[in-house]
């Protein structure tokens, strides 16, 4: 089971992702973490990648995916893998395509968590942890039980991302609607992508990808 999970900043794609993950055994393989890694192990890729991210450059997609291609072979569930965050582009998509042909593997299912936009900004700019264990919480979904004071540790600060405002989250997403567009019409014309509304309910946007992916 190869899984391609889509959806926009803010839309409960990683919890669906960790989820799936530890119901089907399947490895989860998120591109930033990948990325990371191979900069901290300094190998010939890993400075490729550095350079690219230290002039504010986007890493090169054969970069990209020459590191998955080498990470899908790593110590990776036989039951098959999910990717968290890639394809970003078309491009991208095709080079994967192109890469897993040449393993005799495929994609068997893409996922797109569909949340409205003006949701997503309200996710997100409502979002705030505590400064001193890190706790995470939200100005409308999940308040300190007693307000102004952290439920785990009681601290009384607490800070916001800097990129969390609302015009900030707005430009996030139009970026997102201009690489993902292209990246479903790839996969559609396999007739590979099914639609979830991420807006639902956390446990019944679950039951709905378990139903998917059977």
């Amino acid at each position: 089971m190869n899984v391609i999970l889509i959806g926009p900043p803010g839309s409960g794609k990683g919890t669906q992702a960790k989820r799936i993950e530890a119901h089907y055994g399947i490895t989860q393989i998120s591109t930033g973490e990948v990325l990371r890694a191979e900069v901290a192990n300094d190998s010939d890729l890993g400075r490729k990648v550095k350079k690219a991210v230290d002039a504010g450059d986007l890493v090169p997609d054969d970069v990209i995916v020459a590191l998955l291609s080498s990470r899908i072979g790593q110590n990776m569930s036989k039951k098959g893998f999910l990717f968290d965050g890639f394809p970003r582009t078309a491009g991208q998509a095709r080079a994967l395509d192109a890469m897993l042909e040449e393993k005799n593997m495929k994609i068997g299912h893409v996922i797109e968590l569909t949340v409205k936009d003006e949701e997503i900004v309200k996710r997100i700019t409502g979002r705030y942890a505590c400064a001193k264990c890190g706790a995470g919480y939200h100005d409308q979904y999940q308040k300190p039980v007693k307000e102004g004071v952290c439920d785990k540790c009681g601290g009384t600060k607490f800070t916001r991302r800097a990129d969390d405002k609302a015009d900030t989250v707005r430009s996030r997403l139009k970026t997102y609607h201009q690489q993902t567009t292209p990246v479903i019409a790839h996969y559609r014309k396999q007739g590979l992508v099914k639609s979830v509304d991420g807006m639902a309910p956390i446990d019944k946007v679950t039951a709905e990808l378990n139903a998917i992916l059977g």
